[in-house]
């Protein structure tokens, strides 16, 4: 069939000699990324210091803006910090722990690295309760909303979840907390570039993500959303100078914090990794999540007809509205054959309690994804 996202392929090397169906995991890096990263190069070796003043200081958010037409924000609501998990603990920090409104919900499909953050506020007071899968796949919308009560505070969901990719319902928790008086952040790393969300339209308070997946940003560069009603009511304890009103002012003491979203940002930024990153969020921007998504749809549907058709279990939910962009196989030794697919240059991986997932993007080819279950069947039959 016609498909005009293939006109993309050139953007990206790796395509060439790889059949490349781990964007969910490492999306492949646009041609156009090298030449960014030498713009980096090119500046400190000519501009030196000045590089400051021309731009370095104010990338985490210029590049934020990018993320934020992405995921549906405003300009200078999004601020880049290194990953997840410092935007999570940033988040946390705006609240304490020790008073009655005392509990932080998450969902039982959250990334570990999001709950390792939370179970650390024990410490401080803090009652984590998790929403258990009873399957490891998907959440009874049902149980989320009963967990979130007048003692909560914080509700975190993946609005994907990384190891089914079981799309949960963002708008009825999101308005469930808020009935109760608690505050939202949500985990798009699985859906932004991939799903359409619009983190306004929803009333979200806070949302992270990262750059490594769908956006084909690389390492080193995640965002974080806040509501900008929130700014001025919210003051991080995981901080740093960059979030003070004057920084070069230099003043010792309690921090002054900015007023805008610059409140949320701690240390010195990560420059190179913002160089990288800005490629992908440009392509996505081009051309359209929508796009994206329709694309995704057509072929994760292809990809479970390819699985039955060679009685492989899936492990995805099959009705689309509830599937992100991975479809996960379940095979025996699951692990072995995806070391053999990458020795055929074929790239997915592996997970345990959920399977083998694979993840065409929207530049991936229908014969890509029929070549990579074709031969996922063929190791398969022979490590069984």
């Amino acid at each position: 069939m016609d498909d005009p996202l293939l006109s993309w392929r050139k953007e990206f090397p790796i395509l060439a000699n790889t059949t490349y169906m781990i964007s969910h995991s490492l999306g492949a890096m646009p041609a156009r990324t090298a030449d960014a990263l030498q713009e980096f190069a090119a500046t400190w070796a000519t501009r030196g210091i000045r590089a400051w003043e021309e731009g370095w200081w104010t990338m985490p958010v210029t590049v934020g803006d990018l993320i934020g037409r992405i995921i549906g924000a405003g300009p200078g609501e999004v601020v880049m910090h290194q990953n997840v998990s410092i935007c999570q603990w940033i988040v946390t920090s705006c609240f304490t722990w020790d008073g009655a409104r005392n509990k932080l919900v998450t969902d039982g499909l959250n990334f570990p690295s999001n709950d390792y953050v939370y179970h650390g506020l024990e410490r401080q007071g803090a009652r984590v309760v998790r929403v258990k899968s009873e399957d490891g796949m998907t959440l009874p919308l049902e149980a989320m909303l009963a967990a979130i009560d007048e003692e909560t505070q914080l509700v975190s969901v993946s609005h994907v979840a990384f190891r089914s990719s079981y799309v949960q319902d963002l708008a009825a928790i999101t308005r469930r907390a808020h009935e109760m008086g608690a505050i939202v952040v949500a985990d798009l790393y699985q859906s932004a570039g991939c799903l359409p969300i619009n983190v306004r339209e929803l009333g979200l308070d806070f949302a992270v993500g990262g750059s490594v997946k769908w956006l084909c940003g690389g390492p080193g560069a995640g965002y974080l959303y806040v509501r900008r009603d929130l700014w001025n009511k919210l003051e991080p304890a995981a901080t740093g100078w960059q979030a003070h009103r004057q920084p070069f002012g230099f003043e010792a003491g309690p921090i002054e914090f900015a007023d805008d979203a610059m409140r949320f940002l701690n240390g010195t930024p990560n420059v190179p990794a913002l160089y990288s990153a800005k490629s992908g969020y440009e392509i996505v921007n081009e051309i359209g999540v929508g796009k994206i998504r329709a694309k995704s749809e057509r072929q994760t549907r292809l990809l479970i007809e390819l699985a039955d058709e060679f009685e492989i279990p899936v492990r995805t939910c099959r009705n689309a509205a509830q599937r992100g962009g991975v479809v996960i196989l379940d095979v025996p030794n699951g692990m072995e054959v995806t070391r053999e697919l990458a020795r055929r240059e074929i790239l997915v991986d592996y997970r345990p309690q959920a399977g083998i997932r694979i993840a065409p993007h929207f530049y991936t080819s229908d014969e890509e994804v029929r070549h990579a279950v074709q031969q996922l069947h063929e190791i398969a039959c022979a490590h069984a």
